[in-house]
């Protein structure tokens, strides 16, 4: 009989948050043991969701602060803060933390100022993250860094090509419902810059980029985008083949995966099939009228492009079953 861990999330009240305790209160081998959120402190859980602590599911214990769940000596702490607060924690000496923000996704110190816009605080350590895509980079140690959503998407796309594929010239044209934004305001999230429109934003400049980089070994050029849904993001990617069969090469990668699907030929990944789900789905084509490969990857921004896939994580580590835990599609309408 395995042994339940117990999970402390700091910053639950914001969209990973959320999303984060939707799922540990789905899984057999988790047991919430305190819920921070320094906006919420003192209040009960349904001050964040009317639905939870209703109808005789697991209850939610009252919210504490940050800094007070943190110190509460869970087996797991599942870390949604924004990235510059995120690189100020200092972990507890026991127990596994997942970030889910971007503050030690990068071994560098150095680029955080350029693509993150702060100085890393504490850039000595960056070295002791292991950064946690698990279908190609399984998580390792107890302090993890989990990807952000663009760039699991291309490095599912990706990761199983980078050898067979010309590194010169590769572009992602990928596109993200506004929950990627994340819960505070911003221009870009206000309804009258969302609704009816797509917009590009951070051109050239997305922090997820060095973080594609990092792990393929060679840059690629990705233009995000802002879509008028609340959550979902596809990301297609034109590649040159240096000569194997492409679809072949992630079909067999991804064969016994549970998570990540490859598509039959002529099929394209769907937002509205991934969305609210862990999964992911990957398409291929050939452009007809380049030499160009087209892989195309969709996935849940919220789900696995980051709450999801912390669980995953969680799972890998304690040995718990891969998918526990996690929203597997059904036939959704």
């Amino acid at each position: 009989m395995r042994k339940m861990a117990y999970v402390s999330i700091i910053g639950a009240s914001g969209y990973t948050g959320q999303e984060v305790l939707d799922r540990v209160l789905a899984h057999r081998e988790l047991e919430l043991h305190a819920v921070g959120s320094d906006s919420l402190a003192g209040r009960d859980a349904v001050a964040l969701d009317p639905r939870l602590n209703r109808n005789g599911g697991r209850r939610v214990p009252q919210f504490i602060t940050n800094e007070a769940a943190l110190a509460s000596g869970a087996d797991v702490v599942l870390l949604c803060q924004p990235h510059e607060d995120a690189a100020t924690l200092e972990p507890p000496a026991k127990g596994v933390v997942i970030d889910l923000s971007g503050a030690h996704r990068l071994t560098d110190a150095t680029l955080y100022e350029r693509w993150y816009g702060f100085v890393h605080p504490r850039p000595d350590e960056l070295s002791d993250w292991s950064y946690g895509l698990p279908e190609l980079a399984p998580p390792t140690g107890r302090l993890i860094a989990n990807p952000g959503c663009y760039a699991t998407a291309a490095l599912l796309a990706l990761g199983p090509l980078k050898h067979a594929i010309d590194p010169d010239g590769l572009v992602v044209d990928a596109k993200s419902g506004m929950t990627g934004a994340g819960r505070s305001l911003k221009a870009i999230t206000h309804a009258g810059s969302v609704l009816e429109n797509v917009s590009p934003y951070k051109v050239g400049s997305h922090q997820h980029v060095p973080e594609i980089a990092q792990v393929l070994g060679f840059p690629v050029s990705l233009t995000p985008h802002v879509l008028p849904v609340r959550r979902g993001l596809i990301a297609t990617c034109y590649v040159r083949s240096t000569g194997p069969d492409l679809r072949m090469l992630l079909t067999e990668f991804y064969a016994e995966s549970h998570v990540v699907s490859v598509l039959p030929e002529g099929l394209a990944p769907d937002l509205s099939r991934v969305q609210y789900t862990d999964t992911a789905e990957i398409g291929v084509f050939d452009d007809s009228f380049t030499d160009r490969t087209i892989v195309i990857c969709a996935l849940d921004n919220l789900g696995k492009g980051a709450a999801g896939q912390a669980i995953q994580n969680v799972n890998l580590l304690f040995g718990f079953p891969e998918t526990e835990g996690l929203r597997l599609p059904g036939v959704l309408v």
